[in-house]
């Protein structure tokens, strides 16, 4: 015998989200039907991923149940088989509580000493949304309770921050279901400084196996807390274990993308080095921040501080010029051949050195009388001339030269200027025996566009004619008026020379500057 289904429901159901709970709908009838359950307010998937479940006892599980999961939910018997009976179907309401959702999360707060903060927690989402309280804290001390009425947020404001008021509030919200919590960490701490990985050319060496390097950076937000007073840098050999530390003194206030500069000098080639820099205020220390730094010989040498003591394998991007009758040759009196000519050349590098390196022309045979080496230096480039500057930026060119020999030739220096055509003046010129020593040469140079500097060796009339040159040097600035008189004295009419050599290389760059 056929009996009708008929349904009954128990609606509505509460639960808390990530709870389990059961729906159930009542069905008889003979045979017992299968329940097809279903949302009822809204096209979207069940639990399972389908539009429809079927339950044989008339429940509906849902495990893990979420804030989405709430609304009308429709039980409906399926159909028998063979018999035209006419659906029967009910409806289940479904509310989830969930504890109040907030933001912020977490906020991380810096600020100086003495200055304000105000913290606000505010209410995203909550059922039920009747009866919120909430509470402040710092710490395990409780701040401040309350209860919400019409507003969505809780503030808490610090008036003046000293160091009782550093730490870590929470801001809980409260309802039935539990609580949201934001969470401040008010600090002084300053920023971690940002370095500068573009520097030009940040590397350059004035001794054998000893670099330095410009260190340059930027400081994060400087103003977001205490005035920065000083910076711990710290630096190790990659590969160690032992920081070494100094303090770097800051003088006045960092502006917002201020380039800070400092020089880490007595670096050993060719080790890399870890850098560690940590601002320091009166609240203690800020962030730190590591990086790297390698050796690697410069590209295009800056020109505020380029030496140059030939003791690399790439001398410093100096080349040999393909027009000459033969090259510069790199030597250490360590490293020279047994059977060089006595009587000439340089016993050690301008430091005394046998290890050191130099650069010399060999004027052995088949060298003749009158032969030329020449050696390029780097293609320098400058910054662009300000129109209404009243001068050209000077320059400080030394180097050390060594003129040793009954046969000594001439060794010249030129200024190549770049530019649509390529110009070449005569800066320095010396000749004839000078003794075995080391001479130095200051001139002073006003280049107007990217330049090379050239030295230009002549063959004498026989084979005790060596010449060397070492520690090339540029500097921003003018020579020391010491310097361009008494070290230029040592080759007598060679302090005359350099001025009158240099007279037409002013007046050609006068003609050439741009006028407007």
């Amino acid at each position: 015998m056929l009996i009708y289904p008929a349904a009954q429901e128990k609606s509505p159901l509460v639960t808390r989200e990530g709870d389990t709970i059961e729906l159930q709908c009542q069905v008889t009838g003979k045979p017992k039907p299968i329940i097809l359950w279903s949302r009822a307010d809204k096209e979207v998937a069940m639990p399972d991923g389908s539009m429809q479940m079927e339950s044989y006892d008339g429940t509906l599980r849902i495990v893990n149940v979420s804030r989405e999961m709430s609304g009308m939910y429709r039980c409906q018997t399926s159909q028998y088989n063979g018999f035209n009976v006419k659906p029967r179907e009910a409806l289940v309401q479904l509310i989830v509580q969930y504890p109040p959702a907030v933001e912020p999360a977490f906020l991380e707060i810096r600020q100086g000493q003495e200055r304000s903060v105000t913290m606000s927690c505010r209410v995203l989402r909550a059922y039920p949304i009747r009866v919120l309280t909430y509470e402040w804290r710092l710490g395990n001390k409780l701040l401040r309770t309350g209860q919400f009425d019409s507003q969505e947020y809780t503030e808490y404001p610090v008036k003046s921050l000293s160091n009782d008021n550093y730490g870590v509030y929470n801001c809980s919200i409260i309802n039935e279901a539990g609580a949201g919590r934001c969470s401040f960490l008010v600090t002084g701490k300053a920023y971690a400084p940002e370095f500068y990985y573009d520097t030009y050319n940040p590397v350059w060496q004035n001794r054998h196996r000893v670099y330095s390097y410009s260190l340059q950076w930027t400081q994060m937000n400087p103003d977001a807390v205490d005035r920065i007073v000083a910076y711990r840098l710290g630096i190790r050999q990659a590969g160690q274990q032992r920081w070494w530390e100094q303090e770097i003194k800051i003088n006045g206030n960092i502006q917002k993308g201020e380039l800070i500069t400092y020089n880490l000098t007595e670096l050993i080639k060719p080790e890399a080095y870890e850098v560690r820099l940590t601002p320091l205020t009166k609240f203690g220390e800020g962030d730190s921040t590591i990086r790297v730094i390698k050796y690697s010989a410069p590209v295009n040498p800056h020109l505020r501080e380029f030496h140059c003591g030939f003791e690399d394998g790439n001398i410093c991007l100096f080349t040999q010029d393909d027009t000459d009758n033969f090259d510069w040759t790199k030597q250490s009196t360590a490293t020279r051949n047994t059977k060089y000519t006595p009587n000439t050349g340089p016993n050690a590098d301008r430091s005394g050195s046998k290890e050191g390196f130099y650069m010399y022309i060999e004027t052995s045979r088949p060298r003749l009388e009158g032969e030329k080496a020449r050696l390029l230096s780097p293609v320098f480039s400058i910054a662009p001339k300000n129109p209404y500057g009243p001068t050209n930026t000077a320059y400080c060119f030394s180097f050390f030269y060594h003129m040793y020999g009954q046969h000594i030739g001439v060794l010249n220096v030129y200024l190549r200027l770049k530019g649509q055509t390529t110009i070449e003046n005569p800066l320095w010129s010396s000749s004839g025996n000078k003794g075995q020593r080391w001479n130095e040469a200051h001139v002073n140079i006003y280049p107007i566009t990217s330049f090379q500097l050239i030295f230009e060796g002549i063959r004498g009339p026989g084979i005790e004619g060596d010449i060397a040159i070492d520690d090339v040097s540029i500097a921003e600035g003018e020579c020391a008026k010491q310097d361009l008189t008494s070290k230029n004295s040592v080759d007598g009419a060679v302090g005359i020379l350099v001025h009158i050599w240099l007279f037409p290389v002013i007046v050609l760059i006068s003609i050439l500057s741009p006028r407007r």
